[in-house]
Order: C-alpha cells, then structure tokens, then sequence
C-alpha cells in the first residue's frame, strides 16, 4: 500500500529529481497546486504553487522523512522566493491529505524551528491538499531529460536535524 505527499518548495524541476531518488519513494510527477485556478498550466496557473506529487511506501519511509529531506533540499525561510526564482508559484508549502500527515507537518517545522540551523523562521504553508493539475509533459522529468538544466535545489549538510531518541 502507498501513500501521497505533495510539496511545494520552489521550482519543481530540483524537486522531483531529488526526491524521486530517495528509497521507498515509488513514483513523482510535477504540477501546480494550492491556488485558484482550474485546469492549471505554466502558462495560466493563478494562485498555484509549483509542485511535487509523491508516491510513497510507509513500510521503507515515513512522511516524516519525507519533510526532512524536503526542509534539507529548499530554504523555507523566504517568503515567495527559492533563489533567483521569485513569486508565489515557488513558495514553501505543504499540503496534507489528513490530520496525521497536518500533525507531522507541524512537528517537522517546530522541530526546525528549534534547532536554530536554518536561517530564519520558517515561512512554509500548511494548508489541506486541494486539486493538483500535472504540469506539461516537458516539465515531468525535466532534470532526466536536461542533466545541466536550471535547477536552485540541493541537499545541505548543515540543514540536517538531529536524530530523534
């Protein structure tokens, strides 16, 4: 059995190429979600954040690992913004599909919070999962099909918390 997680941190180019590399992560596509737009595209997507869409199994990796590897890999300290790539399509965001995965969500940042390794406050959203509209086929992959491509994501070895007792 598997479960859904969908993020937004930025451009969903880095995302999906990194996180689509992690163990027990069964399946990513991009898309636009969180915003106001129906039948979201690049060229008319409103609202919407930048997305990932992942396909995980719980018995090889939990939500949790998930959100830590996603706060590693973006900067949820700036509003909008994740680089040189500015406005709301990359905000920092997470959209949960059920009170467990919103409680994990909200632990997750508390715990950055606390551990003071991140450069300011946490910013992401928390918001309840909404539709999600899969990007254009050119931007699925994109990093695959383009390995010197854009992209402003990349695992930070200071931006790790430390293991739970």
């Amino acid at each position: 059995m598997t479960e859904r997680a969908v993020l937004a941190g930025g451009c969903f180019w880095g995302m999906q190429d990194l996180i689509r590399k992690l163990p027990g992560v069964v399946a990513t596509r991009v898309g636009y979600t969180g915003g106001d737009v129906p039948n979201a595209t690049y060229k008319d997507h409103g609202t919407h954040a930048e997305g990932i869409e992942i396909t995980f199994d719980p018995a090889k990796t939990s939500y949790r690992k998930l959100l830590e590897f996603f706060f590693q890999i973006h900067d949820p300290t700036t509003v909008n913004r994740q680089g040189n790539d500015i406005g709301m399509s990359y905000r920092s965001a997470i959209y949960y599909a059920d009170e467990a995965q919103k409680q994990t969500a909200l632990d997750t940042i508390a715990d950055v919070e606390a551990s003071g390794l991140w450069p300011g406050k946490v910013v992401t959203e928390v918001e309840p999962v909404g539709d999600f509209w899969e990007a254009e086929d050119y931007h699925q992959d994109y990093l695959e099909k383009h390995p010197n491509g854009y992209t402003c994501h990349f695992p930070r070895p200071d931006w790790v918390l430390p293991k739970r007792g």
